[in-house]
């Protein structure tokens, strides 16, 4: 009989190469995608649209953030395809950082997306009148104040380390103990994902109350592009965070980090599970292509301003009465705002 002669080591090294392989493959995917994609959608709306809508202002940072993190991808396959990091202590903290701001400002406008729809359904006049661009604007100062902030651990515990007998430099995370792994750990899946999606989740069960006791549907087309946008940027970043809750769990246990079978297989699936995060910023250009639907064919390049200019409903939009679904039928506006239209997300 055969005898199998793959020492331990051996497949432990096909299995690190298999996963630097998918990890070069969804970098690859996202930059490919997302960086074509976001800058079209910063064009479209900073060139095409004459008048900004709060929901435009939304996705355009929500583009900013996308495009930040991709801009780090070419140094994160730099260092997948030859193994080695070459750019640095800067440079390792510089990108790492990046992508913590980008995460955090990403779920933050996400969850502003929601409440904004949550308001705009639950007090459709109060929303007309809070809803103006100046509020926008200092709220989303906010919002990329707070992410600055919230990623400062990622500068303390990034280093450049020397594996494999200095023949090669890792950007890594180092933690003085155990106690720091897991404070940076939960810190990071609290505040970067429970804590924003509670209140996404808490916003559209009230939202999807509220339309089901009016048994109000106009809105249907909008929500449904914001709940995608909500869903893909969960379906993304929900298996990383999980593995950060497992790995915190392993640190609060005294386990260190990548130690036993478990702990091995919980950082290759890390190292996976971040190229994949990458691709939540590409998929969001897409989801507006599909929303687009008929814009796409009959407005060409100029679809998305013509789609964020469908679903206006501050003061401006009120006044002119037009709803995502009147301006993708041409239905003549309505003179006197309707409370239902506030349901309509900007």
């Amino acid at each position: 009989m055969a005898t199998n002669t793959t020492s331990p080591v051996a497949s432990s090294s096909l299995n690190v190469m298999f996963i630097f392989a998918l990890a070069i493959i969804l970098l690859s995917v996202a930059l490919a995608v997302g960086l074509p994609g976001n800058s079209f959608v910063v064009w479209s709306i900073l060139k095409r649209m004459r008048k900004r809508s709060v929901t435009a202002l939304l996705v355009l940072n929500l583009a900013l953030a996308d495009l930040a993190v991709l801009l780090t991808a070419p140094f994160f396959l730099h260092f997948l395809a030859r193994g080695t990091w070459r750019f640095g202590l800067a440079g390792c903290r510089l990108c790492h950082y990046i992508c913590g701001v980008s995460m955090y400002a990403s779920v933050l406008l996400i969850t502003a997306m929601s409440l904004d729809r949550s308001l705009a359904v639950a007090r459709p006049f109060v929303s007309q009148k809070l809803r103006t661009k100046t509020t926008a604007r200092r709220v989303l100062a906010g919002i990329w104040v707070v992410s600055f902030l919230l990623a400062t651990p990622v500068l303390v515990y990034r280093t450049v380390i020397s594996v494999q007998n200095n023949r090669s430099l890792h950007c890594s995370l180092n933690y003085t103990n155990e106690g720091h792994r897991a404070f940076h750990l939960l810190f990071e899946a609290v505040t970067g994902f429970l804590l924003p999606f509670m209140v996404v989740v808490a916003s559209y069960s009230d939202i999807g109350r509220r339309l089901q006791a009016r048994r109000f549907r106009r809105s249907r087309r909008t929500g449904r592009l914001v709940a995608l946008i909500i869903l893909a940027f969960a379906a993304f970043w929900l298996p990383y965070h999980v593995v950060n809750l497992a790995e915190a769990g392993r640190a609060l246990a005294g386990q260190p980090a990548g130690s036993g079978p478990v702990g091995q297989r919980l950082s290759l699936a890390r190292k996976v599970l971040i190229a994949l995060a990458f691709l939540s910023s590409s998929v969001n250009p897409v989801l507006y292509a599909c929303a687009g639907g008929g814009l796409l064919r009959s407005a060409g390049v100029g679809f998305l301003a013509k789609l964020l200019e469908g679903t206006g409903s501050e003061g401006s939009s009120a006044r002119r009465g037009g709803t995502l679904g009147q301006t993708v039928r041409g239905a003549p506006a309505s003179p006197e705002p309707d409370p239902a239209e506030g349901s309509e997300l900007n």
